[in-house]
């Protein structure tokens, strides 16, 4: 879990529970409630009485739906009778339903239940049109229309550029050439991305699956990982969940027993299983625990923080019928997307990396990472790589991270891994920037290490793939040479101000969030150019320090057995320079004062007030994987 992230500081719509823990298993009446699931939300609701003019009554709604409202009536206000038609008029905050939902509302609605209980009265009311109806003919069609005006003037502009490019070559072949290669390379990716299509579900389909989730403190989101897990539109006798416990330190298995003693109600006794493991092991060994228990021959992997669809687990499987895919990755949203602007900045960005970046790839089947928060594979595969995956090293150092794109490498080298986007998780990101740069990090360490395990095979691959692929190993490597060539050199050798380049860079950006806006119709799309320039500014420079640092194993962000041992490491470290006796210790005339002349570093740690066996505050942990 991240530093100061929790389900009370994060924002996301939060769903009304439902009086049964599991109501989507086949035959539990789930039926009656699709598309009609219920939010909570204190919305302020101007109700207009139709019948005679007179001032708005101000109600406070409990509940919010697609297709109605709940509403608290004013106390010393008379409740209006069933049947009767007023018009309602309030604003949908961002967060409060799903994304897309957030807008001004006026409609016609319908009371069709008034309940008084202890002098409190609610009314609720069914709206005329469902609102992903109403919005479709209003906001949703302004904003695919602005979408379809913004990807033409892209996509002209990067043209016109490139023409200008060739024209202007001789002058800078390096950079006009790399120009020229990534816009082809990030066009290709909207091209091929255009022609991905999902697998087509056939519901007699149902092979049997294992859900497995490791678990490393992660108190705060672990029970709706598992009450996801278990609630799917999937039949009962093919399906398991295994939760491994991998040395938690917190409350997580209090919440995991209180929840099984709750579930086992609903479900049978096989169908949730739980293992713990003695000590912290790590990721790998977690899942393979799980792994190595599931009875079935998918297995799904899903992290702790990240929550299924009820139809997740249907779709995931359906690529399977072809007996050449090894494995697929889900598609992954931001749950709290809504929390600050770093977290809307990855919502579009996680968005585009799925269903732009991995839908090109998995149009040659071959999608080079299959994502931690949701992924299938064939359990006979796992097996296969599973003592290599454990016991993986680079360079002689243990790979302790990257367990999504390491496993995947093991199975795309000799099958094909796919990608199904109407397979669809939500999962919690950083919203503390110090924790997103650390997880940034090893997110880079990772892509490296496992880039280069698959220049290896790659070049087997379909010609398109692989070109792409070694176009996208090498284009961010040299990402910051051409970055200070272009802004720092240039201007100052010849006193060019490169304006055509910055033009460059925000019209990719603008197609990428221009894209996200068509597919999404959210008001979080300009968020993509945001992150455009954060990844320009700062993340971009992170790759270097990946490239010189490759062999660090620690996670950054979780207090793992490595990271601890990092720790450590750094104290003994720091206690070396630590000047060792306090001022009310020296002779007189003598102050704990660095003198002038000692290292830089004791002067630094002294201002900052580190002394011997002083320990710096241990966060709690945030796991994250590549996307």
């Amino acid at each position: 879990m991240t530093l100061s992230q929790n389900s009370q500081t994060e924002i996301y719509p939060k769903e009304k529970r439902d009086r049964r823990l599991a109501p989507n298993i086949p035959g539990r009446g789930a039926s009656r409630r699709a598309g009609h699931q219920r939010y909570q939300a204190e919305l302020q609701i101007s109700v207009i009485d139709l019948a005679e003019e007179s001032t708005p009554l101000r109600c406070i709604s409990e509940d919010v739906s697609p297709s109605g409202v709940l509403l608290s009536w004013p106390e010393g206000t008379p409740p209006p009778k069933v049947g009767e038609n007023f018009v309602l008029r309030f604003t949908m905050p961002p967060g409060t339903l799903p994304e897309g939902y957030e807008a001004r509302i006026r409609m016609q609605a319908e009371v069709v239940r008034v309940v008084t209980d202890d002098g409190n009265t609610k009314v609720a009311f069914n709206f005329a049109y469902e609102l992903n109806n109403y919005l479709r003919f209003n906001k949703w069609l302004r904003l695919v229309a602005t979408s379809i005006l913004f990807i033409t003037i892209s996509v002209f502009t990067v043209l016109y550029m490139r023409q200008e490019s060739i024209f202007y070559f001789m002058f800078d072949i390096p950079v006009f050439l790399y120009g020229i290669i990534a816009s082809t390379f990030l066009i290709s990716r909207f091209i091929f991305a255009f022609f991905y299509r999902n697998f087509p579900v056939i519901n007699s389909y149902t092979p049997g699956v294992t859900i497995v989730i490791p678990c490393f403190n992660e108190e705060e989101w672990i029970t709706k990982t598992i009450q996801c897990a278990i609630n799917q539109d999937y039949p009962q006798e093919k399906l398991e969940v295994i939760l491994v416990d991998d040395g938690s330190t917190d409350n997580s298995m209090n919440c995991v027993r209180e929840f099984e003693q709750k579930i086992q109600k609903e479900i049978t006794s096989d169908r949730f299983i739980v293992i713990e493991q003695p000590q912290n092991m790590g990721k790998r060994h977690a899942l393979a625990a799980g792994a190595l228990r599931a009875k079935f021959d998918l297995l799904v992997f899903v992290d702790s923080d990240s929550f299924l669809e009820p139809n997740a687990v249907r779709e995931i499987v359906q690529p399977f019928r072809d007996p050449k895919i090894g494995a697929v990755s889900g598609r992954t949203e931001v749950q709290n997307k809504w929390t600050n602007v770093l977290t809307k900045m990855q919502a579009v960005r996680y968005y585009v990396a799925f269903r732009i970046m991995k839908a090109a790839e998995s149009v040659f089947d071959a999608v080079t990472c299959l994502s931690g928060p949701l992924a299938c594979y064939r359990k006979s595969l796992v097996m296969k790589y599973l003592d290599a995956w454990l016991n993986q090293r680079f360079f002689g150092y243990p790979a302790t991270f990257g367990d999504d794109r390491s496993l995947t490498n093991f199975i795309l080298a000799k099958h094909r891994t796919g990608y199904q986007d109407a397979a669809v998780c939500s999962t919690i990101v950083p919203s503390s920037m110090r924790v997103f740069i650390r997880q940034q990090m090893r997110w880079k360490r990772s892509w490296l290490r496992e880039t280069l395990r698959a220049s290896a095979f790659m070049w087997k691959k379909e010609p398109f793939m692989a070109l792409s692929f070694y176009a996208g190993f090498i284009l961010p490597i040299l990402a910051p040479v051409v970055v200070v060539h272009t802004l720092v050199v240039v201007p100052i050798e010849l006193g060019i101000f490169p304006y055509k380049y910055l033009l460059g860079i925000f019209t990719m950006s603008m197609l990428m969030s221009a894209s996200y806006l068509f597919f999404k119709r959210s008001n979080l799309w300009p968020y993509g150019i945001t992150f455009c320039l954060f990844y320009l500014g700062i993340l971009m420079w992170q790759l270097p320090v990946a490239v010189a640092t490759f062999w660090k194993s620690e996670w950054g962000t979780r207090n793992t057995s490595a990271d601890v041992a990092a720790q450590e490491k750094r104290r003994y470290e720091q206690e070396l320079f630590v000047m060792p006796p306090a001022s009310e210790n020296l002779p007189a005339g003598v102050t704990d004062s660095p003198a002038k002349d000692a290292p830089p570093d004791a002067q630094v740690q002294s201002a900052c007030g580190i002394s011997s066996g002083k320990k710096a505050a241990q966060p709690k942990g945030k796991k994250g994987n590549s996307i």
